[in-house]
């Protein structure tokens, strides 16, 4: 079984470790203690918690296919004649968009607008891999 401390779930959830503790205290997120007292959150529970936050509904997903949407900030437009990629950063999550410049201007994408990158795939890569900072633990 893999668990996590407070600081890394925050840091797998993109908030704050006193985010997750106050979500812990309020009975939102189930954790427990290690032997030292520390609070260990089950990775099971993580997953339930985050599956369960991605269920609010959206405006939109009643009427598209696509599930994946991440929302952000327009960080960077360049624009061209004909295209423009737009730059977005949705919590840890740098997202790139190449379209056409008539479609950034339809849309008035500029830095410092709010975006929704809506992803579409035919081909996940999965990768099994820690992220930096984040160990997780396997109890027994």
């Amino acid at each position: 079984m893999t668990v996590f401390r407070i600081g890394e779930a925050a840091e797998l959830l993109g908030v704050s470790a006193d985010t997750v503790r106050r979500w812990v205290d309020a009975g939102r997120l189930l954790a427990g203690r290690d032997e030292h007292g520390h609070r260990l959150i089950d990775g099971a529970d993580l997953a339930a918690f985050v599956r369960a936050q991605g269920t609010e509904p959206d405006d939109r997903s009643e009427t598209s296919s696509a599930r994946n949407r991440l929302r952000g900030i327009v960080t960077a437009v360049v624009r061209d004649t004909v295209m423009a990629q737009v730059d977005i950063q949705a919590g840890p999550f740098r997202l790139v968009s190449l379209m056409s410049r008539e479609a950034v201007d339809e849309l008035d994408l500029q830095v410092g607008s709010v975006a929704v990158a809506v992803i579409k795939s035919t081909t996940v890569v999965v990768e099994r891999s820690t992220p930096a900072g984040v160990r997780g633990r396997t109890s027994s």
